[in-house]
């Protein structure tokens, strides 16, 4: 069912580049950037787009990912939850051969060609810099995880993981801190760079600490001081 364009200005209004985003910018901005309705398991992104868009993810979720072209086996490389923004890096020509996305929820996505927002940059600059910041953070949350695919194991990878989970996408419940994406232990293992069984193996552990919980493949933060000890090489 198609938005009104009150309720896409809102969606809008909720991602953090667009706060500084006046009412009258919001509504341009929304007839500008049309909304895409994506089916479960739907591909939306491929190494043979060349469009340079940013991407608007209003509601569901999505998966960044990459596939080998020797054996086509598939890598995660993020998760990205409603109310953020990708492909930021198309933006500044920088091309990332063999990375797709697709929805894995049914989702509502926009994108914003390069000439909108640079229009939008130039009229309002505080939208630029919160986009220099967030391309500063992406490019640390890598640097991280390749630090830690050379310095941690794979518990204190998955803990460290499930750290950077629990604060973008944290519910509160009567069971604890909950990770608001479904993960299976395929897609974090693609994300630490482990085997499915490798990834049982670190959980059994987590559990065993009294750190986490996993209830129908919802994780929920038990102890937050064990899971960051953990993290940190600790046991």
């Amino acid at each position: 069912m198609a938005m009104t364009l009150a309720q896409q200005m809102r969606l809008l209004a909720m991602v953090d580049i667009f706060e500084p985003l006046s009412p009258g910018e919001l509504e341009e901005l929304a007839q500008r950037a049309p909304d895409r309705h994506l089916q479960e398991g739907e591909t939306f992104l491929s190494p043979t787009d060349r469009e340079e868009r940013l991407y608007v993810l209003k509601v569901g979720q999505a998966q960044i990912y990459e596939v080998d072209p020797h054996n086509g086996k598939e890598s995660v490389l993020s998760v990205v939850e409603a109310g953020n923004i990708f492909g930021e890096m198309a933006l500044t020509a920088q091309r990332m051969p063999g990375v797709y996305a697709r929805a894995t929820k049914p989702s509502v996505l926009s994108y914003i060609g390069r000439k909108d927002l640079e229009r939008l940059i130039f009229s309002n600059p505080e939208v630029g810099l919160r986009l220099v910041r967030r391309l500063s953070e992406r490019l640390l949350e890598t640097e991280t995880r390749l630090a830690e695919f050379v310095s941690k194991d794979v518990a204190g990878r998955l803990a460290s993981t499930i750290v950077r989970l629990g604060a973008s996408e944290r519910v509160l419940t009567e069971a604890g801190i909950m990770v608001s994406g479904r993960y299976t232990n395929e897609q974090l293992g693609a994300l630490i760079g482990a085997k499915r069984v490798a990834v049982s193996r670190a959980f059994k552990l987590l559990r065993e600490a009294g750190a986490v919980e996993v209830k129908q493949r919802r994780i929920y933060v038990r102890d937050r001081e064990i899971l960051e000890r953990i993290a940190q090489g600790e046991r």
